[in-house]
C-alpha cells in the first residue's frame, strides 16, 4: 500500500508540475493578460465553490464538474495560460470530504488547470475567439453563428477527453485498478454532460462580450444554480436513505451483539467484489445496501431463538430460516433499494440447489444474491468474535474456493480473491459479545474457525463459511463447505443468522 501512496504522490505532481508549467506564461511581465476578465471570472468560480457551502444548497460533496460553465466560459475568453488560472483558487479552497486534504485540492485544481489550458487551446485553434462576435465595450459585430457552436464543441470534447484521461490515471495509480477497468465508461459518461456545459459556457461567453458586457453572463449562472440546488435535493433525499439503512443495521446488531459490525464488512466486500467483476458503478451503491442489509430479517427471529444456549430445535431452526423472508418484507417498500431486495431474500441460496429459502440453483440466484453470499461469508470466518478467534484471510480464501460451485458463485469467490490481492482487507479484531476477550480453549473443544466454544459464562457459537450464527444442517463426517471434521466436546450452542 505503501508504494500504492507513492505512486499516487507521484502522478499528483506530475500534473501540479504540467499545469504549472501551462499558467507560467500568464504571469510572466510583458504577458498581455487580461486581468479584469480573469479576476472576475476567477472571483465568480471562488464565490460559486464557497456558496456550496451555505444551507440553501445544502451539504452535498462539489465535484469537479460542478461548475464547468463558467470554467469554459474562461476557456472562450481568455488566453490558454490565463484560462487554466481561473479554477486554481477555487479549487485549492472547495469543500474536500475524504483525506488526504491538501493532496486531493492540489490534485483538482492541478487536474482543472490542464484541462481547461487544454480546451482553450483547441478553441483558440480553431478561430473560436473571432467567431463569439462583440468587444465588450459595446461593439456590434454579432457571433458567428452556427459556426461558433464548431470551437465551442471541440473545446467541450477536448475538456472531457483530458479530464477523464487524467481520472482514469489517478483510479490506475491509487487504487492499483487495471488500466482498461480505470477508463471504462469514463468518457461515455462524461461526454454528453460536458458538450452541454460547453453550450453554457459559450451562451456566458457571448453576453460577456455582447454590449451588455459581464453583468449580462451572470444569467447563464441562474438555471446553473438551480440545477445545483436540485442536485442538492437529490443528495439530501439520498442521506435520508443512507439514515435509514443505518437505523436498521443498529436495530439488527442490538439485537444480535455476535456480529455486531459484520452488515457494514459485509457490504464493503461486496462492493470489492462487483469493482472486480466490472460492474455499472450505478449498482454499487444498491449492492453495497444489499450487503449491508442482507441479515435485516433478524429482527423478525426471536431474541431467545438468537441467543439459546443449546442446540437448536426443528422448529426453531425453521424460524431462523424464515429470517430471509422477514428481511423481504421488512423493506419492501422501500421503493430505492432496487436489486438490493433480491439478495436480501436469496443470500442463503447455494449453487447446487441446497440452501434456502426457494432451493434456487446456479444462475437462477440473483447475481446480487452471489456475490453477497460470498463477502457474507468471508468476513463470518475472518471475524473475530467473543467466542472464538477469526480464521486468517487466506485460510477462509482457501475454505470459499473448496466450496466453490457447490455453495458459492467460483466467479465470485475469484474476484473477491483478486480484490483482496489488490486492497487487502482490515481483520475485524473487535469482540463482538458479551466478552472483552477471547477465553482459552480447553481439551476437547473445535479448531479456530471451526466452531470454538468458550468458557461456560456465555453461549458458544458454532462457525463456517455460513458464520457464526448461521443455520446449518447437522454435522456429518467428512468436513462439510466451511467446517471441520467433528470433534467430541460440549453441545454446540445454537446456530445464529450472519
Amino acid at each position: 500500500m505503501g508504494a500504492t501512496r507513492g505512486a499516487a504522490r507521484t502522478c499528483i505532481g506530475t500534473v501540479a508540475v504540467g499545469a504549472l508549467s501551462c499558467v507560467l506564461p500568464a504571469l510572466r511581465p510583458g504577458a498581455e493578460t487580461p486581468w479584469v476578465t480573469l479576476g472576475l471570472l476567477t472571483g465568480l468560480y471562488l464565490v460559486c465553490e464557497l456558496l456550496w457551502r451555505c444551507p440553501f444548497l445544502g451539504s452535498a460533496p462539489v465535484g469537479a464538474g460542478s461548475f464547468f460553465p463558467l470554467l469554459l466560459a474562461g476557456a472562450f475568453l481568455l488566453p490558454p495560460a490565463a484560462a487554466a488560472l481561473v479554477a486554481v483558487p477555487g479549487s485549492l479552497v472547495g469543500r474536500v470530504d475524504d483525506p488526504p486534504a491538501t493532496a486531493r485540492r492540489v490534485w483538482r485544481a492541478a487536474q482543472l488547470a490542464l484541462t481547461v489550458w487544454a480546451a482553450s487551446t483547441a478553441h483558440v485553434l480553431l478561430g473560436g475567439r473571432a467567431a463569439l462576435g462583440g468587444t465588450g465595450t459595446g461593439g456590434e459585430r454579432l457571433p458567428d453563428f452556427p459556426y461558433a457552436l464548431v470551437p465551442a464543441c471541440a473545446a467541450a470534447l477536448v475538456l472531457s477527453l483530458v479530464l477523464t484521461a487524467l481520472d482514469g490515471a489517478i483510479l490506475a495509480v491509487a487504487e492499483r485498478l487495471p488500466v482498461r477497468r480505470a477508463w471504462r465508461g469514463l468518457l461515455s459518461r462524461a461526454l454528453g454532460p460536458h458538450l452541454v456545459h460547453g453550450l453554457a459556457g459559450l451562451m456566458m461567453a457571448v453576453l460577456w462580450r455582447g454590449p451588455y458586457g459581464p453583468p449580462s453572463a451572470l444569467i447563464v449562472l441562474l438555471p446553473m444554480y438551480i440545477s445545483c440546488w436540485v442536485f442538492a435535493q437529490s443528495h439530501r433525499e439520498h442521506a435520508a436513505h443512507r439514515a435509514t439503512i443505518r437505523a436498521l443495521v443498529q436495530a439488527v446488531d442490538i439485537k444480535d451483539t455476535y456480529t455486531r459490525g459484520h452488515s457494514e464488512r459485509v457490504g464493503h466486500a461486496s462492493v470489492l467484489i462487483a469493482r472486480e467483476l466490472g460492474m455499472d458503478p450505478g449498482r454499487l451503491e444498491v449492492l453495497r445496501f444489499a450487503g449491508i442489509l442482507h441479515d435485516v430479517g433478524k429482527l423478525g427471529v426471536p431474541t431467545r431463538v438468537l441467543r439459546k444456549d443449546g442446540p437448536l430445535t426443528l422448529e426453531e431452526r425453521r424460524v431462523i430460516e424464515l429470517h430471509p423472508e422477514y428481511g423481504h418484507e421488512i423493506v419492501r417498500g422501500i421503493g430505492f433499494l432496487g436489486e438490493a431486495r433480491a439478495a436480501i431474500l436469496h443470500h442463503h441460496e447455494r449453487l447446487d440447489g441446497s440452501g434456502y429459502p426457494y432451493g434456487l440453483r446456479g444462475r437462477e440466484i440473483p447475481e446480487f444474491a452471489r456475490v453477497v453470499a460470498v463477502a457474507d461469508a468471508f468476513d463470518a470466518m475472518t471475524s473475530t468474535r467473543s467466542y472464538r478467534r477469526g480464521r486468517p484471510v487466506h485460510a477462509a480464501l482457501a475454505e470459499l474456493k473448496r466450496c466453490a460451485g457447490t455453495q458459492f458463485d467460483p466467479q465470485m469467490v475469484r474476484a473477491l480473491a483478486r480484490a483482496l490481492d489488490r486492497h487487502g482487507w482490515p481483520v475485524a479484531t473487535v469482540v463482538t459479545a458479551d466478552e472483552t476477550v477471547p477465553q482459552p480453549r480447553r481439551a476437547g473443544t473445535d479448531a479456530p474457525g471451526a466452531g470454538a466454544v468458550r468458557t461456560p459464562r456465555a453461549p458458544s457459537p458454532p462457525n463456517g463459511p455460513d458464520g457464526p450464527g448461521k443455520p446449518r444442517p447437522p454435522e456429518r463426517p467428512g468436513a462439510p463447505c466451511g467446517e471441520a471434521p467433528a470433534v467430541p466436546g460440549p453441545p454446540r450452542t445454537a446456530d445464529r443468522t450472519r
